[in-house]
């Protein structure tokens, strides 16, 4: 009985021990559209979206609106943005035309603080 009970014991430890790796999931869903619409003194940013997580969409794409500011994003581009709640990682695309500028942010990996890792996969 005593057997039994202590392999029993063993079993459980190794089935509920987590494991330090990060979990890696794929995601084929997501949030697209206009995200953040600013005036500047060269005419107006528009910064859209696409394959985006709901929780940090706004915050992220602020961050990637003050990039632009500061001159810290190029045209295809894979650029990583850090967040409060995640770091994401994507392709940024900038179009221009007259006083009209697009920065479009396509997610490609999420990397969540908690350890967890999100890569978009298109179906």
């Amino acid at each position: 009985m005593k057997k039994v009970f202590f392999s029993f014991l063993v079993m459980t430890c190794f089935a509920f021990n987590k494991s330090e790796e990060p979990k890696v999931t794929t995601y084929s869903y997501g949030h697209n559209g206009m995200e953040y619409v600013a005036r500047n003194k060269n005419g107006m940013v528009i910064i859209s979206t696409y394959n985006a997580k709901m929780t940090i969409r706004q915050e992220i794409a602020t961050k990637i609106y003050n990039m632009y500011l500061n001159h810290n994003l190029e045209s295809d581009k894979v650029v990583t943005v850090f967040g409060d709640e995640a770091d994401v990682t994507g392709r940024c695309v900038i179009r221009k035309k007259e006083n009209l500028t697009v920065v479009d942010f396509y997610y490609e990996s999420v990397s969540w603080c908690s350890g967890h890792k999100e890569i978009y996969k298109k179906n």
